[in-house]
């Protein structure tokens, strides 16, 4: 019962998606005895589900976050047809013997009529009945945590990622290539496996949007802010972040890619907009200014950079992306001095 509470509070005491998954999972690999633990993310649509590891513990091991687990393959779902049914039943667990003897027990995490994701236990015996008990009152801690989580971090009107989450990311983006990270046992993050490749921040704004608010009203400039905000999930990548900056304005964080790779990302989601029929307005675009996330710069020099490359696709026709080490070399603006806190102009 003590280790039970000392879980509880562990558990109770994140403010961070990642750092409560670890903790559920070595609390069910402690009190299950399992030979391993995982936090698997539901993915794709039906018939095309697969699953990714997020978080994972083994017996005798620490406990880690699975490294860009979303940009991974994945297990296809039909793989596990015992967690297939549970999911098509909206069902509470799902048991599988494998062929080696390994027992599975899955118990999905619903929120609503949704699984997006599924405690995954391994064990060489059966459970007991008071594990399974115990476990699944974690689970149900688990899942109402994890609710008050997303709804402290979602901006209200599209659902995406909000600015204080934004600021969380960035800090976390900018250090985390040189410092240890607590989620992986003191290892520096690897999120740059090759050298090339780097992390971006592109800052968007939707052109003339206090126009379409003055002509058709704010009820319909907030289904252009939602269909925006749709567009943006739906192109870019399942491992990038995008945040609802404020008002019109938006802010994705890409992970580990290179700098044609990100002109081909953004130039899409500038494309899917442009062709997007917007009900009632019509058409609609964006400017889409962005920068690379250099380690130990300051999120405000960093931020800074992207709002110049987006003032500049602005002023220069709108409808457009502009990269701010582009403008830089082509002699379109000049680097500054700057410190910590603030750039100067």
């Amino acid at each position: 019962m003590d280790s039970l509470l000392k879980h509880m509070v562990d558990m109770t005491g994140h403010r961070d998606h990642a750092m409560l998954d670890i903790s559920v999972i070595s609390a069910v690999q402690e009190l299950a005895g399992a030979i391993q633990t995982r936090i698997v993310s539901i993915q794709g649509g039906a018939g095309q589900q697969v699953l990714r590891a997020r978080a994972s513990i083994r017996r005798g091991s620490a406990a880690q976050l699975e490294e860009s687990y979303e940009a991974t393959p994945g297990e296809p779902l039909a793989v596990y047809p015992e967690l297939a049914r549970c999911l098509g039943e909206c069902r509470a667990s799902a048991e599988s013997v494998q062929p080696d003897g390994t027992r599975i027990l899955w118990l999905p995490l619903w929120f609503g009529d949704k699984a997006g994701a599924c405690l995954e236990i391994r064990n060489d015996h059966p459970f007991a009945a008071d594990t399974l008990h115990t476990v699944g009152g974690i689970v149900g801690v688990y899942r109402n945590f994890q609710n008050l989580l997303d709804y402290s971090e979602r901006d209200s009107l599209t659902g995406l990622l909000n600015r204080k989450t934004f600021d969380d990311q960035l800090a976390r983006m900018l250090h985390g290539a040189h410092e240890p990270d607590a989620r992986q046992g003191g290892q520096p993050e690897r999120r740059q496996p090759h050298a090339e490749e780097k992390q971006w921040l592109a800052v968007v704004d939707v052109d003339h949007f206090k126009t379409v608010n003055d002509k058709f009203g704010h009820l319909y400039g907030d289904e252009v802010l939602i269909l925006i905000a749709n567009l943006l999930q739906s192109s870019f990548r399942a491992q990038d972040r995008v945040f609802r900056f404020g008002g019109e304005e938006f802010v994705v964080l890409l992970r580990s890619t290179t700098l044609e790779a990100t002109w081909k990302i953004i130039e899409r989601f500038r494309s899917n907009v442009e062709q997007h029929v917007f009900p009632q307005v019509g058409r609609v675009t964006v400017s889409v200014g962005f920068v690379a996330i250099r380690a130990f710069e300051s999120p405000v020099v960093t931020l800074g950079h992207a709002d110049q490359a987006l003032y500049h696709a602005k002023s220069s026709g709108r409808n457009r992306a502009c990269h701010y080490d582009d403008l830089v070399s082509d002699g379109v603006l000049q680097t500054v001095a700057s410190n910590d806190t603030a750039e100067f102009f």
